[in-house]
C-alpha cells in the first residue's frame, strides 16, 4: 500500500537498547551537586521515610550542608570527559553500537540527572524503535536501583500515546558470564600489582538493614556474587558494605571499619574490588580508592590497591554483549 503524499515519514522498524546507570551532577560544583542530590534523595525508593517527615530534613539540613562536601569529593575524580560514571557509561553504549545488527540502536541514560531516561526513550522512539530493552546496569537487584530505573521508564511510557513494546534486563548477579568477566578482570589487575595481597575485599554499596527484612534480595545477591567469585578465583573474599548514610542500621560489616581493623590483625597488604558497580564512579574512585586507602594506611597497612570495575574493558564489554543479546532473543536473529 502506498501512503498518501501528506503522510508523515514512515521509519523502518528498529529495536532500542537503553543502558541505565544511577546518575551524576553535571559539574563538580556545589550548585550542580545540590540539584542532583535533591532529585536523588527525593526518590521514595531511595529514602523510604514518609515524605512529610523527610522533605523538611532534606531541604532544611542536608541540601544546605552536603553539596559542598560532595562537590569536593567529585572534584577529586572528575575527568576531561566529565563524571567518570557518565563517561564510562557513554563509552559502553558506543562500544555496543552495531553489536546486534544494523536494526538495533544502543543508547544510555541516567536515573538522576542527564541524559534523562524519558528523553532517551523519546529519542529511540523517534528513530523508529518499536521495541526497547530497558537495561539497568545493576548486577544485584535492589529496589533503590533496579526498580527505580524501571519505575522511571514505565512512568514515561504511561504518558506516551504510542508505546513501544518493552523488556527489562533482569539482575545478573550469578550469571556465569558476569562471574567469569569479574574473574578475568580481577586476575588481570592482581597480576599488574607489585605486591601479593594478604586479603581481597569485595565491597558492595550498602543499604539500610531494614530493606533486607522487608524482602529486598540485594544482600543475598551480593553474598552470592562474592561466593561465586571467590570460588572462581580459588581464594577467600572478605565481603563488606560501603556508603552508609544517616542514623539507621546498615548492612554490615562496613568497608571503612573493616579496613581500619585489618592491619591490627596482621593483614598489611590489601586489594579491594567493587563487584556491584558496572562502572567506576564517586563511590569507587573517591570513597574506596582514595579514602579507603587513607583509612587502611593510617591504621598501619603497608600496601593497598583498588581494582577497577569492569567498565568498558574487553571482558566487561563481551559480557554485556552476551547478556544483552540473550535478552533480545526473539527480537533479533540468532548470531
Amino acid at each position: 500500500m502506498i501512503p498518501p503524499a501528506d503522510h508523515p515519514p514512515i521509519l523502518p522498524p528498529r529495536i532500542g537498547v537503553l543502558l541505565i546507570n544511577l546518575g551524576t551532577p553535571n559539574s563538580p560544583e556545589p550548585g550542580s551537586v545540590k540539584l542532583y542530590l535533591k532529585e536523588f534523595l527525593s526518590d521514595p525508593r531511595v529514602v523510604e521515610i514518609p515524605q512529610l517527615v523527610w522533605q523538611p530534613i532534606l531541604r532544611g539540613i542536608i541540601l544546605n550542608t552536603r553539596p559542598k562536601k560532595s562537590a569536593h569529593a567529585y572534584r577529586q575524580v572528575w575527568t576531561d570527559e566529565g563524571s567518570p560514571l557518565a563517561a564510562i557509561t557513554a563509552r559502553q553504549a558506543r562500544g555496543l553500537a552495531g553489536a546486534f545488527g544494523s536494526g538495533v540502536v544502543v543508547d544510555h541514560a541516567m536515573r538522576y540527572g542527564r541524559p534523562a531516561i524519558r528523553e532517551r526513550i523519546d529519542a529511540l522512539k523517534q528513530q523508529g524503535c518499536e521495541r526497547i530493552l530497558i537495561a539497568p546496569l545493576y548486577p544485584q537487584y535492589c529496589a533503590a536501583t533496579t526498580a527505580t530505573a524501571n519505575d522511571e521508564a514505565f512512568a514515561h511510557l504511561r504518558r506516551m500515546r504510542w508505546q513501544p513494546a518493552v523488556r527489562t534486563l533482569p539482575p545478573y548477579h550469578d550469571d556465569p558470564l558476569y562471574i567469569d568477566a569479574l574473574k578475568v578482570s580481577v586476575e588481570r589487575s592482581l597480576d599488574a600489582l607489585d605486591f601479593v595481597p594478604d586479603a581481597i575485599l569485595a565491597s558492595f554499596h550498602g543499604m539500610p538493614e531494614r530493606t533486607l527484612h522487608l524482602g529486598d534480595p540485594y544482600h543475598c545477591h551480593c553474598r552470592k556474587t562474592a561466593r561465586l567469585l571467590a570460588e572462581a578465583l580459588g581464594r577467600e573474599l572478605i565481603v563488606t558494605f560501603q556508603s552508609r548514610f544517616g542514623r539507621a542500621k546498615w548492612l554490615e560489616p562496613a568497608t571503612d571499619v573493616t579496613l581500619a581493623a585489618l592491619p591490627g590483625k596482621g593483614i598489611k597488604k590489601v586489594a579491594l574490588v567493587a563487584p556491584g558497580f558496572s562502572a567506576d564512579c564517586l563511590e569507587t574512585l573517591e570513597e574506596l580508592a582514595i579514602r579507603g586507602r587513607e583509612t587502611f594506611v593510617e591504621a598501619g597497612g603497608s600496601h593497598f590497591a583498588y581494582l577497577p570495575c569492569l567498565n568498558d574493558s574487553d571482558a566487561g564489554m563481551e559480557m554485556l554483549r552476551n547478556i544483552l543479546r540473550r535478552e533480545l532473543e526473539g527480537w533479533i536473529a540468532a548470531p
